[in-house]
């Protein structure tokens, strides 16, 4: 092999790096610069662009300098953590400082505090806390009475706002509220101290024009929601809204709320004499637990310029999907739909968007976009996945389910081999802070730098640059499933990040199910096949060409002869795939006999085995749930969400489709990890068994060379030579025992003799115990 040469020149990095720049994609134009910022080690992100903090859980990054053009910069993103899946969390804990950088890159701190300053002050028996709270709580009243009389509303407050000021049950019976104001529409107590059902519905149901009522984050609310609500609601008829939520009774008052129209300000009057929803354009009434929507209020008549409306989160049940897009028809000028799908409205963006042509957009996304690409789960709108915790998880475990948020991954490659295992990366700050978009305006491609020609010396990198013209102020944006569309499940990968309708996926596993069911009500047909001898008449020698040392050492017997040519050879013994590509190359002929099943992938590959005894089987009870990742991942993805509505246990397997010796193996119970190992490699997804038969502890697995002889009957060959493989350490369902190899798989050594007789005995038993369908026959070797 020629010696690697350093590189020097930009000719030398184009010979040298003229692969990963193609695969990189990035535009011609940038290469010469990435390759002096690249000997220079120049990072000059923080020159062109900002970090913020955004919702509290996020980081957004922003484009500071003036205006970026598109291909115009090339900048450099270095890599703040790099690591095989299996050393993750023991670098965590070992690595100084790893945890705490992760920590706050992945805005990890803990932000909660149980610690108000303001309430430190409070005394010993509670009185002067209690007496500080009226007064403050009588001065704001005050407050709002004098301010009404300076708007020439002769102290008629009709909207009152009373919220985290600690009142509790005697502060409010000592306000006396109703006597004060009489006329009140909206009331708000979110967030105090009330604990006493019976004064709280006595205090509030004394106003009998209110028309929306917050007593949200109350004691009395978590304690006693539902009496509480029953009370309320009985003595109230005309509240619309009550805890953010519709009443029965909502009308045109618990609209304007949502449209923007009722508002401190304005909180409207009792009796209206206009068309106060005429002009409204835009109307949020997702997540109100709306159940009807066919309501006089709601209507063209009344709202004629609605232009955007959200339904999302409401059920909806009193009216079927046909009333519902009636009555969405009748809009005018409706143009842009948010809700649920599948839901009340229809199983499919699709089947929506034929009952309603006239719409340009459906939850954020263009009409006609769907349209062509055949979308069925559409949501732009899409909430993030925060990481969450407990206050008893250590950073370590907090990083670890936190990780897959950000994580991004290559698999490094020579001449001579590809790596078994991949490499998982984590951008720096300012690499970590890029979004999603569907519509990004940068690009990000990993990059290994080999200032000395070749890939030991090999540094990684990230690398950025502008796809779009980039204004100032502008969120830098990339695509996290760039090249992936819908054919690759691009709306269901998408639930790594983003929290997508749950609906949809747990339909989709139902439809899976029921499809499993309906072919396990029929029995697979099973066929005789005839066989053959190949014994010569005149009994000469059979000739046998193979590739496998022992069997051209071993194969002494004088009925069989090697030939060096496959074509020449009766019998083809072979380590190797006999496609029909390899037939034709090798003049092989279908009157040659071959140790291989024809089409035997369908069950020496994990996936076709899977589909395999799912179409003869459906779903047995002695086959642990299984998905093709490449196929089915929305019902895994519902299945995963199934079990975890029902408190079922959700730790899976995944595994590549025919690889070996456990390589690229992972046990995880994170959604979004059994989605992004997809990265790596085609992949099933297996519902792990938790509670395994052991043997002192430890997992363990005999593997035998089985030969069938026949179907029907069924008669078996077993080698007396076999394997008998123990893990190393002692099984354990503990979060940190998942990335240890020796605790989950047992690929890595063979046992001693006296713990194989054992685990030979047990298996003997175990065997002894169960029936064999049919006149079968179990030999060893030696039968043979």
């Amino acid at each position: 092999m020629a010696v690697a040469k350093r590189v020097e020149t930009y000719e030398d990095f184009v010979k040298v790096h003229g692969l990963l720049l193609t695969a990189s994609g990035l535009p011609q134009s940038l290469h010469y610069q990435l390759f002096r910022k690249l000997s220079s080690d120049t990072f000059d992100g923080g020159a062109h662009f900002r970090i913020e903090t955004c919702d509290g859980r996020q980081r957004r990054l922003v484009l500071t300098s003036d205006f970026m053009p598109k291909d115009s910069h090339v900048f450099l993103v270095d890599h703040a953590w790099t690591f095989r899946l299996s050393d993750a969390y023991q670098q965590l804990r070992e690595v100084q400082g790893l945890a705490e950088r992760m920590a706050a890159l992945m805005c990890l701190d803990d932000i909660d505090s149980n610690s108000d300053p303001e309430e430190t002050n409070e005394s010993v028996d509670g009185v002067s806390h209690r007496t500080g709270t009226e007064l403050r709580v009588a001065e704001l009243v005050e407050n709002e009475i004098n301010t009404a009389k300076e708007n020439g509303k002769d102290g008629a407050v009709l909207w009152l706002e009373l919220e985290e000021l600690d009142i509790d049950d005697d502060t409010l019976l000592s306000l006396d509220l109703s006597s004060r104001f009489p006329g009140l529409l909206a009331l708000s107590l979110c967030g105090n101290k009330l604990e006493n059902m019976e004064i709280v519905s006595q205090e509030v149901t004394k106003f009998g024009n209110l028309r929306a009522l917050w007593l949200n984050n109350n004691p009395v609310v978590d304690n006693c929601e539902e009496q509480l609500a029953d009370m309320v609601l009985q003595r109230l008829p005309n509240l619309e809204i009550y805890n953010s939520r519709f009443t029965a009774n909502f009308g045109e008052w618990a609209l304007g709320f949502c449209g923007g129209v009722y508002v401190k300000d304005n909180p409207g009057r009792v009796h209206q004499v206009d068309r106060p929803l005429e002009s409204v354009a835009s109307l949020d009434l997702s997540n109100r637990c709306i159940h009807s929507l066919i309501n006089k209020a709601f209507s063209a008549v009344e709202l004629p310029s609605l232009s955007y409306l959200n339904l999302r989160g409401n059920p909806l049940e009193l009216n079927s999907g046909g009333d519902l897009l009636e009555v969405l028809k009748g809009f005018p000028s409706l143009q842009s739909l948010e809700v649920d799908i599948p839901g009340p409205l229809g199983e499919t963006a699709i089947q929506i968007l034929e009952s309603l042509p006239e719409l340009s957009e459906l939850n954020g996304v263009n009409a006609s976009k769907i349209l062509e690409t055949g979308k069925h789960v559409i949501d732009s709108m899409l909430r993030p996945r925060l990481p969450e915790w407990t206050a008893e998880e250590t950073l370590a475990d907090r990083i670890i389910n936190a990780m897959w948020l950000y994580l991004m991954t290559y698999r490094l490659a020579d001449e001579e081999k590809i790596d078994e295992t991949s490499v998982w990366y984590v951008m720096d700050e300012l690499g970590s802070a890029l979004r999603h978009s569907d519509e990004p305006n940068f690009m990000v491609a990993p990059f290994l730098f080999m200032p000395e020609g070749n890939l030991a010396s090999a540094v990684s990198f990230s690398i950025l640059w502008p796809t779009q013209n980039v204004q100032k102020g502008d969120e830098c944006t990339r695509d996290f499933l760039f090249g992936i569309g819908e054919d690759k499940q691009r709306s269901a990968r998408l639930s790594a990040w983003f929290h997508t309708p749950q609906n949809y996926f747990i339909h989709e596993y139902e439809k899976h199910c029921q499809k499993l069911r309906l072919r396990s009500l029929i029995s697979p047909s099973i066929q005789s096949s005839s066989t053959s001898s190949i014994h010569r008449i005149d009994e000469s020698a059979l000739c046998v060409y193979t590739d496998i040392p022992q069997v051209e050492e071993l194969l002494t017997r004088p009925e069989f002869v090697i030939t060096s040519e496959p074509k020449d050879a009766d019998i083809i013994w072979t380590s190797m795939q006999v496609d029909e590509d390899v037939k034709k190359a090798a003049g092989i002929t279908d009157q040659q006999f071959i140790n291989q099943f024809p089409f035997e992938a369908c069950l020496v590959m994990k996936h076709h085995l899977a589909e395999t005894i799912q179409k003869a089987h459906g779903s047995p009870e002695w086959l642990q749930p299984t998905y093709n990742l490449e196929t089915h991942l929305a019902q895994l993805i519902g299945d995963y969400y199934v079990r975890s509505r029902d408190g079922l246990n959700n730790l899976w397997i995944l595994k590549p489709w025919n690889m070996a010796r456990t390589i690229d193996t992972t046990v995880t119970d994170n959604l979004s990890a059994i989605i992004r190992l997809m990265e790596t490699g085609p992949k099933i997804c297996q519902k792990y068994i938790e509670h395994p038969a052991l043997f002192n502890g430890k997992k363990f697995d005999i593997r035998y060379i089985v030969l069938v002889r026949s179907m029907n009957p069924l008669e078996l060959f077993l080698s007396d030579v076999f394997w008998v493989r123990l893990a190393n350490n002692p099984y354990s369902l503990d979060k940190h025992s998942f990335f240890e190899y020796e605790t989950h798989f047992t690929v890595m050594k063979q046992v001693s003799a006296i713990t194989m007789k054992a685990l030979l005995y047990s298996m003997i038993t175990f065997m002894a115990s169960r029936t064999i369908v049919g006149d079968s026959v179990i030999k060893t070797r030696e039968s043979l």
